[in-house]
């Protein structure tokens, strides 16, 4: 007959046991989205299996689909490093099937957060790292451009960090002007010397760095995530809200946390992005004790796993057609 080790054996039971549990945890859903999964992206039915990846790597991160649906917007970091502001990345785009691979930036510089205009001309916003200055500026360039053709369209004097934009062609960008004590506005893109910043106003106490905000398709909310306190950035310990977005008064208003208001710490809830037809928002949190994906659903405010691979490092989504 033979014999187990019975550690080794209760051990690989356990494993086994746990995976299952977690894998099933996963939930299908009827939203379609890009995410990426261990440094390469994917595209499923939130829920379902992520199937084959789109792009090699590595460290392909925070993908933007297109309104119009054909195309999605990333960078590429080839080294990460322990310090964020030093990395050096490449604005990259591709068909939404995977084709047509591009790279709109050289590499040389520390590019973040690319996003797509809603306005129709399907412009791409980033943000770009000035090292001299220590602050972010936001560059406008196009999925046909090539790496150099891409333009500064804020304010010289001031940081504009992009979030997420409009239909109207302003961006939403975290900003630092010498002239104002507002930290969030309404960009509209002009050649150097000549944007328009307009301050976005909040109907409640701002207690804190809101980051990462997105503007839900009918502009009418936002989600975001929100670190208390102004001390040293950090990733773990923030909120997760959504609230009412007036786009007229330039007004937020009627936050409600969707994650933990007083959360861990220890533990990241990151990247909230809206589904198409806004009645849920998708996230990455490593609560689990890696980090996988999230969707929350407005109509009964629950919240269900919709990564399905237990083992693997998801983070970005991003909903179809529905840009940052």
């Amino acid at each position: 007959m033979k014999r187990f080790h019975y550690p080794t054996l209760l051990v690989a039971v356990l494993l086994i046991h746990v995976n299952s549990a977690s894998a099933e945890d996963a939930t299908p859903t009827e939203f379609k989205g890009v995410y990426d999964v261990d440094g390469r992206l994917h595209i499923s039915l939130f829920g379902t299996p992520d199937g084959k990846p789109l792009t090699d790597g590595p460290n392909d991160l925070k993908p933007s689909w297109s309104t119009t649906g054909d195309k999605i917007v990333f960078f590429r970091t080839p080294r990460l490093t322990a310090q964020v502001s030093s990395w050096r990345t490449t604005i990259c785009v591709i068909n939404a099937d995977g084709s047509g691979f591009r790279k709109l930036t050289d590499g040389t510089q520390t590019d973040f957060n690319p996003t797509w205009s809603r306005d129709g001309k399907n412009h791409i916003y980033f943000s770009r790292r000035d090292p001299a200055a220590g602050r972010f500026a936001a560059y406008m360039t196009t999925a046909d451009a090539n790496p150099g053709d891409e333009v500064p369209v804020g304010d010289p004097t001031s940081g504009s960090y992009v979030l997420s934009c409009l239909k109207d062609g302003r961006v939403f960008v975290m900003g630092w002007s010498q002239t104002s004590r507002d930290r969030y506005f309404l960009l509209t893109p002009a050649a150097e010397g000549k944007a328009q910043m307009e301050p976005v106003k909040f109907a409640f106490p701002l207690q804190g760095l809101l980051d990462r905000l997105s503007v839900s398709p009918s502009e009418s909310k936002v989600c975001y995530e929100l670190q208390k306190g102004l001390g040293a950035y950090k990733y773990p310990g923030r909120t997760l809200y959504i609230a009412d977005f007036d786009v007229a008064t330039r007004t937020v208003s009627n936050p409600n946390a969707i994650t933990d208001a007083e959360p861990d710490p220890n533990v990241l809830w990151l990247y909230p992005c809206w589904t198409k037809d806004e009645s849920a928002v998708v996230y990455y949190s490593d609560k689990s004790g890696k980090p996988q994906l999230y969707l929350y659903r407005l109509a009964d405010r629950s919240t269900i796993r919709v990564s399905t691979n237990p083992n693997a490092t998801y983070k970005h989504p991003c909903a179809e057609a529905t840009p940052k």
